[in-house]
């Protein structure tokens, strides 16, 4: 029979105490084996989480990325020079996190969210874990209101909605960014906030798009997380989970934001030498075979809420950049596959001049019409296989001089259409003014005009719209609707005003 004597349960307890001290500090406190190129390997810390946020001496800090079971291997974030062999390492029993709020807005900060724009500290009294578990399906809605770009190409032909994932993708230098800013531009008087993430960017580059921004006053609702081509590669990921993380909470305060990340090509660069640092086996292409779960968990936090849990969204559009056009190799076709449509931009058509360069046939939103004012929808039903046509046409074309009328007729409209589809770079366009153009285009009101000419008349009839019909602007902009009386006192008003003009 056992002894249950105070003697000997006094002795059972503090043994039991002794081993849980033990186990504790072992679990709390490790000591680093090795450290080089921004890894360090920790033995102890057998309690670490997955991303949880490590303490070494001399203010250095780390993430866990690897939990194996003799030791972990930590990314270095902060400080990392700093850190030698034998250093003790403290758990904080939390993943990293970085400050959110309204404090961010007009700020650069890095991928730990600390300011990097020299203007003081950002005082916010909120910090969120830059990782977390998208909404699932039962708190989200289907994506219904447009966010505008004021680019007549994809407001058009590939719209986007509040709370879609619509990826950007092409070959260096042609115009993806210029996109993203135009997006950003669009939003000054929309209530939209939104984060833009550089991922390997060049200082310079990000400076520029400040600039750029300050300078059509709309920066105020804009927050810039850089993580720089300098920088290393755990910031380099870390990143675009600190811009979702600054995003949510607006979305869950019921609010709409857009989010850009440039770009994730480069994110994938950086995890994957991350992980081959870390000794995970390389699959496709050298990646790691979780850098397709890496980023559907940061794209599928992008959504739209429904009214029970706020009813705020994140638009996402994410940046890649493809090799020669090729959009099968292993990153693009992952990111394709996550997003819900894609906005694929050709180096030719660059060239050419045709700017934005987006190949509309290519192109594609999953959400499509349901994210269009029913103005716009009602303008652009025909334009994506009228330039299917063109395009077609046109290479039929070179082949021989006698056309008859249906492909000369053909030929006139896709013509004006490619011309009134192009725009300056950082000048996006109101929706009345979208909407006026492509009526007058499906209209055939353009077919006979000099198609240099184009953009200088309707520039000029919309500034006459404005002065002398601006009840027909007001109706577009409050009421997003298009009736056939509308429409026929803009077509009407177009023909005064070129029987008016010089352009007759």
């Amino acid at each position: 029979m056992a002894d249950y004597s105070v003697k000997n349960l006094a002795s059972l307890l503090t043994k039991e105490i002794e081993s849980f001290s033990s186990f504790h500090e072992e679990s709390s406190v490790g000591t680093v084996i090795s450290v080089g190129d921004g890894i360090a390997r920790v033995y102890g810390l057998k309690q670490a989480m997955l991303g949880e946020l490590l303490l070494f001496p001399n203010g250095a800090t780390g993430m866990a990325l690897n939990l194996d079971q003799d030791d972990i291997g930590v990314v270095l974030l902060e400080n990392g020079d700093a850190i030698k062999e034998g250093d003790e390492v403290k758990a904080t029993g939390r993943v990293v996190e970085v400050p959110v709020g309204d404090a961010l807005l007009g700020r650069v900060v890095n991928a730990l969210g600390k300011p990097i724009d020299g203007l003081g500290e950002i005082k916010s009294e909120k910090r969120r874990p830059i990782e977390r578990v998208a909404p699932g399906v039962m708190k989200r809605e289907s994506v219904n209101r447009p966010l505008f770009t004021g680019l007549k190409a994809i407001d058009s032909m590939i719209p986007i909605g509040r709370g879609q994932r619509e990826l950007i993708i092409g070959d260096r230098q042609t115009g993806k960014t210029a996109i993203a800013i135009d997006a950003i531009l669009s939003q000054k008087k929309s209530g939209v906030k939104c984060v833009y993430v550089a991922i390997g960017q060049k200082d310079s580059s990000v400076a520029s798009l400040v600039h750029k921004l300050k300078e059509a006053d709309s920066f105020s609702y804009v927050t810039v997380v850089n993580a720089g081509a300098s920088e290393a590669s755990p910031e380099l990921y870390v990143a675009p989970f600190a811009g979702m993380a600054i995003a949510e909470e607006w979305m869950e305060k019921g609010e709409d934001v857009l989010i850009i990340f440039d770009d994730l090509s480069k994110h994938a660069v950086a995890y994957r030498a991350l992980s081959l640092l870390l000794r995970r086996s390389p699959g496709r292409e050298a990646y790691p075979g979780d850098i397709f779960y890496l980023h559907s968990r940061l794209l599928e936090r992008a959504c739209k809420l429904s009214k029970e849990y706020g009813g705020g969204s994140i638009t996402a559009l994410p940046i890649v950049e493809t090799q020669a056009g090729d959009i099968s190799s292993y990153i693009p076709t992952n990111i394709i596959s996550i997003t819900d449509g894609q906005i694929f931009l050709v180096t030719d058509y660059f060239n050419e001049g045709q700017r934005p360069a987006i190949d509309s046939g290519l192109s594609v939103s999953r959400v499509g019409s349901a994210a269009q004012t029913p103005a716009m929808k009602k303008v652009s039903a025909s334009l994506k296989i009228s330039l299917a046509n063109y395009r077609e046409n046109l290479s039929f074309a070179q082949f021989g001089s006698d056309l008859d009328k249906d492909t000369k007729r053909i030929l006139t409209r896709g013509a004006r259409a490619m011309e009134v589809l192009k725009q300056t770079n950082f000048q996006p366009y109101k929706e009345s003014q979208e909407v006026v153009e492509l009526l007058l285009l499906q209209e055939g009101k353009l077919d006979n005009l000099k198609v240099e000419s184009l953009h200088e008349i309707l520039s000029s009839f919309f500034a006459f719209l404005l002065d002398q019909h601006h009840q027909i602007i007001e109706h577009l902009e409050q009421e997003h609707t298009l009736p056939s009386e509308i429409s026929e006192e803009i077509t009407n008003s177009f023909d005064d005003f070129l029987a008016r003009s010089e352009y007759a």
